[in-house]
């Protein structure tokens, strides 16, 4: 019995793997900020959590990682 691939589905799947690493990888950024922050004894409230854990590009969380180790307050990671 012979089976046949078709580039599309592949293609389709290849899409959807590489999708779902870019969210792990931004859920595992997520959730390093909120440990550094709670490690250093900094309080998130609940909106700056959402925001942080709702983010999804990688250079701002990387933004975020790198204020984490410095801020005060966890508004600060803004940049407001």
């Amino acid at each position: 019995m012979a089976t046949m691939t078709y580039p599309y589905v592949s293609e389709l799947r290849s899409k959807g793997r590489e999708e779902g690493r870019e969210e792990g990888r931004a859920q595992g950024q997520a959730q390093s900020i909120l440990q550094f922050l709670d490690r250093r004894g900094i309080a998130v409230d609940d909106g700056s959590r959402e925001r942080i854990e709702s983010c999804t590009d990688a250079g701002t969380l990387s933004t975020w990682l790198d204020r984490s180790l410095t801020v005060t307050k966890a508004a600060d990671l803004f940049g407001l």
